[in-house]
C-alpha cells in the first residue's frame, strides 16, 4: 500500500494547479493566435476574447484571496496585469483595436514565468 506523507501530496497539489494555469494560459494564447490571424471582428476573436476574460478572471479572484501565499506585491502586479488584458480585450471587442499580439505576448511571459 502507497503511504504518501502531507507535504508530498501538498507538493503536488501545487505542482498540478500550476500545471493547469500553463495549458489554461497556453489555450488561451492557441486561440488568440486564431483569432489574430482571423480578425477582430470575427467569431474567433469572440471566442478568443471570452476565454481569456474567463481564465483572467478566475485567475484575479484566486489572487486576491487571502488564502493565496503568492507574496502580495506579486499579486498585486499579476492583478494589474489581468486588469489590463481584460481591459485591451474589451476594446478589441468594441472594434477600436487589433492588439491581440500584446495579449499573445503578456500571455505567453506569464505562462512561462509559472514554475
Amino acid at each position: 500500500m502507497y503511504q504518501f506523507s502531507y507535504a508530498e501530496i501538498q507538493t503536488d497539489s501545487i505542482a498540478d494547479a500550476k500545471d493547469r494555469e500553463r495549458q489554461l494560459l497556453t489555450r488561451s494564447i492557441d486561440l488568440l493566435v486564431a483569432a489574430k490571424e482571423r480578425g477582430p471582428n470575427t467569431i474567433q476573436a469572440s471566442e478568443a476574447i471570452h476565454f481569456m476574460n474567463r481564465v483572467w478572471s478566475s485567475f484575479m479572484q484566486d489572487l486576491g484571496s487571502d488564502q493565496n501565499e503568492l507574496p502580495k506585491e506579486l499579486r498585486a502586479n499579476l492583478i494589474s496585469i489581468g486588469l489590463w488584458l481584460l481591459r485591451e480585450g474589451e476594446t478589441i471587442t468594441q472594434g477600436n483595436s487589433s492588439n491581440f499580439e500584446g495579449l499573445i505576448e503578456v500571455s505567453q511571459i506569464i505562462r512561462d514565468g509559472i514554475q
